[in-house]
């Protein structure tokens, strides 16, 4: 027992500051980016690398409004990330539910190719998007940020992941007392996939309030560009303002911060359940 003891205490002694150690070095960056957002252009410009500013420049975060419409950058991420989040958990439980509860010829092979799908990188169908995106004529709308993303592969299968425990007995008898297909859906299987649909919505609205790529390329108008994008107005030809684009970053990152803390139960949750199924 003793032993046992000196190990444990051992252990703590060289795990805790190596711990503290990754947390410092993972949490590094987005300190300095607060440092870098409070700074004055010429500890900016200075050449060398500031820390602590020696006067904490507030006013930044009032510029960035009036160098660039940020009020509308901020919209149409909010518009976009959320119709997309929306529209997953739309779709997402539903096909979820045809994969896991009902029987037609090629479900297997078609369950497969979808996740197979998963293992395509953006960038291969990054071009037949955008050609299928200008065919259409949806190029520069928030239709054409929006449709190329409306379900994905990952969230059908979190979703059927979770509706396949639900007893095949329970929705028999239902079908049995004359429901119909989408009463034992909504009155069910959804309410038993809170936590699924929460880390769904959540991981989506996420990637997609900091999706780069897509946005920049189907987007050529000042007024359509969500913040990712919007940020690229402070890369001039000679030099980049970096301060403000730190403050663009915060202004990025805390609506997510925020809606984890708001979610992260539901969060937690869903993985806990995941886990033990």
């Amino acid at each position: 027992m003793a032993y046992k003891h000196t190990y444990s205490l051992t252990a703590k002694i060289w795990i805790y500051p190596v711990m503290a150690f990754f947390v410092l070095l993972s949490v590094l960056p987005f300190l300095y980016m607060i440092s870098l957002s409070l700074q004055s252009d010429a500890e900016m410009f200075s050449g060398q690398v500031v820390v602590i500013p020696e006067e904490l420049q507030f006013t930044n975060y009032v510029t960035i409004w009036e160098k660039a419409p940020f009020a509308r950058f901020i919209l149409n991420s909010f518009f976009v990330a959320g119709t997309i989040a929306a529209l997953h958990v739309l779709f997402d439980p539903l096909i979820g539910y045809v994969f896991a509860k009902m029987e037609f010829p090629g479900k297997r092979f078609m369950f497969v190719a979808l996740l197979s799908t998963l293992m395509i990188p953006f960038f291969v169908r990054l071009i037949p998007l955008y050609i299928m995106t200008a065919k259409f004529g949806l190029l520069n709308t928030y239709t054409g940020l929006i449709m190329p993303f409306a379900m994905s592969a990952f969230g059908i299968f979190l979703m059927r992941q979770f509706i396949l425990p639900i007893p095949d007995d329970l929705i028999a008898a239902a079908r049995l007392d004359g429901a119909s297909e989408p009463r034992i859906f909504f009155d069910i299987v959804l309410p038993q996939l809170g936590p699924a649909i929460a880390t769904v919505a959540l991981l989506t609205f996420v990637f997609q309030f900091n999706e780069f790529i897509w946005p920049l390329v189907v987007v050529s108008s000042e007024n359509m560009r969500p913040i990712t994008t919007g940020l690229t107005l402070f890369n001039q030809e000679f030099f980049t303002q970096w301060n403000l684009t730190a403050v663009g970053g915060m202004l990025l990152f805390l609506p997510c911060f925020l809606l984890y803390l708001i979610a992260q139960r539901h969060f937690v949750k869903s993985a806990m359940l995941s886990g033990m199924k």
